[in-house]
């Protein structure tokens, strides 16, 4: 990891305002592991975690050995206070920070204490991208979901994150966002989810706008995802996660190696397992991660602990999303430890963690307090362990010159997204609380004017002709008579969606979910509607009814679904046993 930074197959777009190179693929990667060497064209099992191809930079602009975009939360970096770092390492940092969180609650502090740990808190714009995330949708009880992205950077920006990320040549460059995981809290609060995505997965980025004004124009050509952070900072990062998924995100939470370390020590060790031992090398025999451990269950902490986030070479087929599982069974271990309160009950242990979770974060404004960090503990404490179940975005390989990238998978990563959206819980228990009811409509169907809109196209796929007709006809037929098509509106639309401009039009938008099997979830209010306007999207490019009308609620089994009692115990790939 970390190896030589200009590669071939570069894809970038072109010069943006203030020239920054972010739209390029890839970028240098994750540097999971200290000294492997990526090389363009490289397979991912090969290139580690190399970028799609891009060259380093030098701040704005080219040069060897460094890579290119936006420093940090603000654009400058991170102080010798630690930025960002790793790339799925962080995952489980951030996963320890906001477990933590659970241990903040368990403790009082002075107020001297207090400012001081709110001081320790750096905080960054929840998004900075140009779409207003529409708002939650209440349940039956009038209880609304949360859903928190956790990121892990990879910035080498401090002495003590050089010092456990290696990769020389990119110290002090701009960081990746190269772990993001979404946790979701369900509305009731009985369930919670986490749904990792792969740091090479392609997509396009949306326009973002960096707290000092610069800003960053849409991707036109697939960017890997941990370029977001560059693009501003985590806010990017929120904006391209609910660009690809819908879904809103209340929180983010960034942590990075330096603070992985501090929690792994505060937290006193975490129960991990590997199936044979385990020395991880790089594929050239030389870098990995270091992790050494003999065959059975053994309590990881401090630099360690890093060690197994980082490992890719050693588990299962040296894939990403090997570490990915690695990571999940680790912040499964981590849950149930915390649960299990040996640590709570000393205060100068409880001090000890408050310190490392206050100073490893950075976070949105929204959660710039420990008072706001103990609130949201005490929402996760809320959730049984039996009822955590961990998850990967379902992923198809890429290729050409993205061969060993991922895309989403069709169909699956929609039915994942889709069931967080609305508030399904990824373990098949189905929730107790009664399933919201649509509003009656203010006026009769006859007399609701729906306006059609055609936005079945992709990034790869024009729209498809006559979708808005269609839809329509399928209006008129159920008695919409004042259905009507917008002909000048074709924006590819990802999901089919119903927009309504104010409260007293909710019921009439229902109704027309109803009509065609739209689920409610994707019934929202809008301000850039003036009326009624329901985008066909590119998930209902055929005919027939909606498609996710007549979907499970079941998780894809493609999403490597873990509940958070199961102990796991890791493969080891037999080329990395001694």
């Amino acid at each position: 990891m970390g190896g030589p930074v200009g590669r071939s197959s570069t894809h970038g777009e072109g010069t943006r305002s203030r020239v920054r190179h972010a739209d390029r693929p890839g970028g240098d990667g994750g540097l999971y592991e200290d000294g492997d060497g990526d090389g363009g064209g490289r397979t991912r099992r090969e290139s580690d975690d190399a970028g799609a191809g891009e060259p380093a930079a030098k701040s704005a602009g080219d040069g060897p050995g460094r890579r290119a975009g936006p420093r940090g939360t603000n654009g400058r970096g991170r102080s010798s206070r630690r930025a960002p770092k790793s790339g799925r390492r962080r995952a489980l940092r951030w996963v320890s920070s906001v477990l933590a969180l659970l241990i903040l609650a368990a403790g009082g502090a002075g107020y001297l204490y207090y400012e001081h740990l709110n001081g320790n808190i750096r905080k960054g714009d929840l998004t900075l991208g140009d779409k207003q995330m529409a708002d939650h949708k209440a349940n039956a009880a009038g209880q609304t979901p949360l859903n928190i992205l956790l990121i892990g950077s990879d910035a080498r920006d401090s002495a003590e994150n050089q010092k456990l990320g290696g990769a020389k040549e990119t110290f002090g460059a701009p960081p990746l966002a190269d772990v993001q995981m979404l946790l979701h809290l369900s509305a009731d609060r009985s369930n919670l989810s986490v749904v990792s995505m792969p740091r090479d997965t392609m997509l396009k980025m949306p326009k973002c706008t960096a707290p000092d004004g610069e800003v960053f124009p849409a991707s036109t050509v697939d960017v890997q995802t941990n370029q977001s952070l560059r693009r501003g900072g985590p806010g990017c990062t929120v904006a391209a996660w609910y660009e690809l998924t819908g879904i809103r995100i209340d929180h983010f939470m960034m942590i990075d190696f330096a603070g992985v370390v501090s929690m792994a020590d505060a937290i006193g060790g975490v129960p991990v397992c590997v199936t044979a031992n385990i020395h991880s090398r790089g594929a050239n025999g030389r870098g990995g991660s270091g992790l050494r451990l003999e065959a059975g269950t053994h309590s990881v902490q401090g630099e360690q602990a890093l060690q197994w986030l980082r490992t890719r070479y050693g588990f299962e087929d040296g894939s990403d999303l090997a570490r990915a599982k690695a990571q999940h069974q680790y912040m499964n271990s981590m849950v149930r430890q915390l649960r299990k309160g040996t640590k709570l009950s000393d205060p100068a242990k409880l001090m000890n963690l408050a310190e490392a979770a206050t100073t490893a974060l950075t976070v949105d404004k929204g959660l710039d307090t420990v008072r706001k960090l103990y609130d949201l503990a005490e929402e996760l404490k809320k959730v049984p362990t039996k009822r955590i179940t961990m998850s990967t975005m379902p992923n198809v390989y890429g290729t050409g010159v993205n061969a060993g990238r991922v895309y989403p998978k069709a169909g699956d990563a929609e039915q994942l997204f889709r069931m967080v959206r609305e508030d399904l819980p990824l373990d098949g228990k189905a929730s107790k609380r009664k399933k919201e009811e649509p509003k009656d409509p203010s006026a009769p169907v006859g007399e609701i004017a729906v306006a059609v809109r055609n936005g079945s196209a992709t990034d790869a796929l024009g729209p498809v002709s006559g979708r808005a007709g269609d839809v329509e006809k399928l209006l008129k037929e159920a008695g919409f008579a004042r259905a009507t098509i917008d002909p000048d509106n074709v924006a590819g639309s990802a999901r089919t969606s119903i927009l309504f401009p104010s409260a007293d039009l909710e019921g009439d938008a229902q109704a027309v979910a109803k009509a065609l099997g739209v689920p409610l979830s994707q019934v929202k209010r809008s301000t850039d509607v003036s009326g009624i306007s329901l985008a066909v999207g590119a998930d209902w490019r055929e005919g027939g009814a909606y498609p996710v009308s007549k979907g499970t609620e079941k998780t894809p089994e493609s999403a490597g679904a873990q509940n958070g009692e199961e102990e796991g115990c890791m493969k080891v790939d037999p080329k990395y046993t001694w």
